[in-house]
């Protein structure tokens, strides 16, 4: 490494002839190795500032469109292809670094600071985000591509260093702010600030410490006009930020209800996900669901046709053999454990499910748990809050008997982060948790309107051991709970949700009867006929040939 100190001549301004690559003419406040030092904090900050705008992108893209995969792979291709042309873009403004680097900071502060309002509000008042999405990976990635060339050519002017020990100081410290932002997201911004104004504060300090550099350690090499134009822009940004951390609870408010309905009665964020219940209306003007729970987004729980629901998959699988032990997968709710205590003859069923936050609103919000019946007051019940794969997976070591009916209400296979409790591994860890004569009730999605996800996971079912008896169950007035339908007020295509709930009902040791027992509620809706027209309407629509989900290979289409 050749180093040349830098000698204190005085400053010749940005955009004078030569000023790019002449080292001598910069005039610092502090030591040249002070000044590299602190160029490399700024490298590490504004990395640490672009990663946290870029996790910001791909988790709310996901909770208002579902698919993980799929908004990783938008926001990461796009912004990368960018920071690609942002580097181009940048080779104009090196004659002009310091400015330039200072607005450029400032616009990267301001716009991926206010991403996740705008993604948001996009979502909110027009029913779609992808379009924003794209465009704020794009702009994000332009900024941030435009920052290591003018970065490198700041640190330079300071010491002339060879090229490969600059690119090197460089780049550690923009990876080491990259782990640091990573980080800081999930473990610090998210469950203390949450996604809006985290976003905000984190433009907060990338405009800071962008001005920082640019106004105090360059100060002597920016035109007077230079200097007031930089902080014009610092100044606006960071008022603008601060506007938008103050009007972020009320903006939340005014679109939630945008996105709702105004009757929200209940609006908590969990450390899993966003809850919300309405009474009345809701996002369909001609909705009679009275009562509607939303789990990030997607409706979970429709007063008028949940009970339909849930005496389907419940009843049948307790009609087909012993029932003393009964395991729930993602009953949280506790509507599919009322089904269950109906039934005198059983003596405990365990709920597992990942998020507490909808178990307590379930046992102590008055309409829900009347709903409910208040199942979770009923001393047979167990609560586990736990991860289902992970929870299968440990069951041998947890001392637990062995299960009568396994019952499983998970969120739709067609998420990313739902396919792995559809996959071949989970189904095949199953049977050991089950006695010899132990059923598995899943809910698959609509034999009608997703048949290739509802005879995949047939598929799956087979492939693991288990023998599947399809059944459809009409009646269903909503989207519940397929977790592909949003909660914008209108569907985009106009269209009606499907007409049916598809089921499958396993069994280790052969296709288990598609019955109902004669001591199955009285008042139940579900009636033998409906079993045996929901059976007829799955023959109906079967589709054959189709391999397994595995975890490596998960076939569900979106």
């Amino acid at each position: 490494m050749i180093d040349q100190p830098v000698s204190g001549r005085p400053v010749r301004p940005e955009g004078t002839p030569g000023s790019a690559a002449d080292a001598s003419s910069v005039r610092l406040p502090v030591s040249a190795r002070a000044g590299r030092f602190l160029v490399l904090c700024a490298v590490f900050v504004c990395a640490a500032c672009g990663l946290v705008y870029e996790l910001a992108l791909v988790a709310l893209a996901t909770y208002l469109t579902g698919d993980s995969v799929t908004q990783a792979s938008i926001v990461l291709s796009v912004m990368v292809f960018a920071m690609g042309v942002g580097s181009l873009l940048a080779k104009r403004l090196r004659c002009r670094a310091a400015v330039g680097f200072g607005l450029i900071e400032s616009l990267l502060a301001l716009v991926g600071g206010g991403s996740a309002m705008a993604l948001y509000a996009c979502f909110a008042w027009f029913g779609a985000s992808r379009l924003a999405l794209v465009a704020f990976s794009l702009t994000i990635g332009v900024l941030i591509g435009a920052e290591m060339p003018l970065l490198m050519t700041l640190i330079q002017r300071i010491r002339a260093q060879d090229a490969g020990g600059a690119v090197a100081d460089l780049f550690a410290a923009d990876y080491v702010g990259a782990l640091v932002g990573g980080l800081a997201f999930p473990f610090l911004l998210l469950p203390l600030f949450g996604q809006l104004t985290g976003a905000l504060l984190v433009g907060g300090v990338n405009a800071v410490a962008g001005g920082a550099l640019v106004l105090w350690l360059f100060r002597h090499d920016l035109t007077r006009a230079a200097r007031a134009a930089t902080v014009l822009a610092f100044a606006a940004t960071l008022a603008l930020l601060a506007a938008a951390a103050v009007l972020a609870g009320p903006f939340e408010d005014a679109a939630r209800r945008a996105v709702y309905g105004a009757d929200v009665r209940v609006a908590v964020r969990t450390d899993v996900q966003e809850i919300v219940l309405t009474q009345t209306g809701g996002p369909r003007p001609a909705s009679a669901c009275g009562l509607e729970l939303y789990l990030d987004g997607r409706l979970r729980v429709c007063g008028a046709d949940e009970a339909r629901y849930h005496q389907a998959l419940v009843h049948p699988a307790m009609a087909a053999g012993p029932r003393g032990r009964v395991l729930i997968f993602g009953g949280g709710d506790g509507l599919a454990l009322r089904e269950v205590l109906r039934y005198d003859d059983v003596g405990s069923v365990t709920v597992v499910d990942l998020d507490p936050g909808v178990v307590a609103l379930a046992r102590t919000d008055p309409r829900l748990s009347a709903l409910n019946g208040d199942a979770f007051a009923d001393p047979r019940v167990r609560v586990v809050t736990a991860d289902a794969f992970r929870w299968v997976r440990a069951w041998p070591g947890t001392g637990e008997a062995p299960y009568d009916v396994v019952l499983s209400g998970l969120p739709d296979p067609r998420l990313a982060e739902a396919t792995r409790l559809y996959s071949q591994e989970f189904y095949g860890m199953l049977p050991r948790a089950l006695t010899p004569d132990g059923r598995v009730a899943v809910h698959a999605g609509s034999v009608r309107g997703s048949g290739h996800t509802f005879w995949t996971v047939a598929a799956t079912l087979r492939s693991a051991g288990l023998h599947p008896v399809p059944y459809a169950v009409d009646g269903r007035l909503t989207g519940y709970p397929a977790d592909t339908d949003r909660a914008p007020r209108t569907r985009a295509d106009g269209g009606q949700p499907p007409a049916d709930w598809g089921f499958l009902l396993a069994a280790p040791g052969g296709p288990p009867p598609l019955t109902l027992a004669p001591t199955a509620p009285a008042d139940s809706t579900l009636t033998p006929a409906d079993l045996t027209h929901a059976a007829a309407t799955a023959r109906r629509h079967r589709a054959t040939g189709l391999p397994p989900s595995t975890l490596l290979h998960p076939r569900y289409d979106g």
